[in-house]
């Protein structure tokens, strides 16, 4: 079992960067798939991006081009880097993760899809 925990939020004006972190510790992360979501007040979570055992990643389009997603496996840490912020990206931000089990293929959009939280870290961007 691994436990998340988030860091790197802020207040920032748009147009600027910030870099959110996700630590994780009790468990080595090589074999899980993680990802970032958001939630607003008063709106549903809302995923942001993935990536997968491989490498691989994926994006919602609203931050496509602007976010980028990365793993260092080493450090048990993964990151969101966030550039070009806009106001709309005001967030809670969470990190999730799961176990990429044999034969198992997850919908990485979806948070049922992760067991594992973290407790969100605050981005707020002002115009």
């Amino acid at each position: 079992q691994v436990h998340l925990v988030e860091s790197g939020g802020g207040s920032v004006q748009a147009g600027e960067s910030l870099r959110l972190s996700c630590g994780a510790s009790g468990d080595t992360i090589n074999s899980y798939y993680m990802g970032w979501f958001r939630q607003a007040p008063g709106k549903e979570r809302e995923w942001v991006s993935s990536i997968s055992t491989d490498g691989s990643t994926s994006y919602a389009d609203s931050v496509k081009g602007r976010f980028t997603i990365s793993k260092d496996n080493a450090k048990s840490t993964l990151y969101l880097q966030m550039n070009s912020l806009k106001p709309e990206d005001t967030s809670l931000y969470y990190c999730a993760a799961d176990v990429m089990y044999p034969g198992w293929v997850p919908i990485l959009e979806r948070p049922a899809d992760f067991a594992y939280w973290g407790q969100g870290t605050q981005v707020t961007v002002s115009s």
